[in-house]
């Protein structure tokens, strides 16, 4: 039940930059109205919604509150009268300030002991299961209603870290892990209602998530690390919305004349030129065969700080 892209709008959280900054782009370019919802836009996207100013809109949201998030779904029926396409693609990768490591009350962590949460999870995860009801909710409620005939489109952004684990980065591996979840239990909503939820999982994408972070970087072997761009992953999305299948690209196993099929509940792991639908059940995962733009190689220097703060007394508050 792909939908076509052209007079449609889109709801894209984390549209300031990187991967959302693309697929916002790549809408735009196929003719849709798209909600700009973030903090912030890079001056990259402040361009890109000066090139669209009948058809590109931002507002102001942080999708860790639940009022900017109903504001955001407003927003996009004031401006456009309708949403065909939501994307809640903002997301961190697991920063001192909501890092396992570094616990609520620890000096480095902006968690509050006393407030029950933790904004990694907040950003990464309940923010995602939070708009993708309010996204059926509106489907649902819209005239005439989501249906095979006026299908509507869900694309959340996990990641290859859905599919395994590391000692460095677990909110960052709960999170994606959960995210696979919950669009693998979407899936019967295709068939029931025409609402095709999907994900992508990308392995190392060349982001401000990356390329803003010292502490990242310091992992990354520039001569020898290869980098998913975010056009690659931003192209995959858009598939997940318009497309039935995608090609498997030049450095799939299957070879690149292989297609990807994409329904509801589909999770399309996007590497270096490869792209592949990720099974439920019997995954040997991306590990069994790496590709280029899988990981990272100096992993060592985070597990080696990991260990460093382990010492008694750590977590004590």
């Amino acid at each position: 039940m792909a939908q076509q892209v052209e007079g449609k709008t889109a709801i894209v959280t984390g549209a300031g930059s990187g991967i959302n900054l693309e697929f916002a782009r790549l809408l735009l370019q196929h003719g849709a109205n798209v909600v700009f919802a973030d903090l912030a836009l890079r001056p990259e996207a402040e361009d890109l919604v000066k090139q669209y100013p009948k058809k590109a809109v931002f507002q102001k949201t942080d999708v860790t509150s639940w009022a900017d998030l109903n504001d955001m779904f407003k927003a996009a029926v004031d401006h456009f009268g309708s949403i065909d396409i939501v994307c809640p693609g903002a997301g961190v990768f697991e920063p001192h300030w909501s890092n396992f490591w570094y616990p609520p009350g620890s000096e480095k962590s902006q968690d509050d002991p006393l407030s029950g949460r933790y904004k990694l999870l907040d950003i990464n995860l309940t923010h995602p299961v939070r708009v993708t009801q309010m996204a059926i909710s509106h489907f649902l409620a819209a005239s005439p209603p989501s249906s095979a005939s006026n299908p509507k489109s869900i694309v959340h952004i996990a990641s290859v870290a859905g599919q395994g684990v590391s000692f460095p980065f677990p909110l960052y591996h709960a999170s994606k892990h959960g995210i696979q979840a919950l669009v693998r239990c979407m899936a019967s909503l295709e068939q029931l209602h025409g609402i095709r939820v999907t994900c992508v999982e990308p392995g190392v994408v060349k982001t401000p998530l990356w390329t803003d972070h010292p502490e990242k970087l310091k992992i990354v072997k520039e001569e020898k690390d290869v980098w998913v761009t975010p056009e690659e992953v931003a192209e995959v999305m858009l598939a997940c919305v318009k497309d039935d299948e995608i090609p498997a690209g030049k450095n799939s196993k299957e070879g690149e004349d292989a297609k990807v099929p994409i329904k509801g509940g589909s999770c399309i792991e996007v590497l270096a030129g490869s792209v592949r639908d990720v099974p439920l059940w019997n995954n040997a995962g991306p590990y069994a065969k790496p590709r280029p733009g899988l990981m990272v190689s100096d992993t060592q220097k985070i597990i080696d700080e990991v260990e460093g703060v382990l010492k008694p007394g750590w977590g004590k508050i």
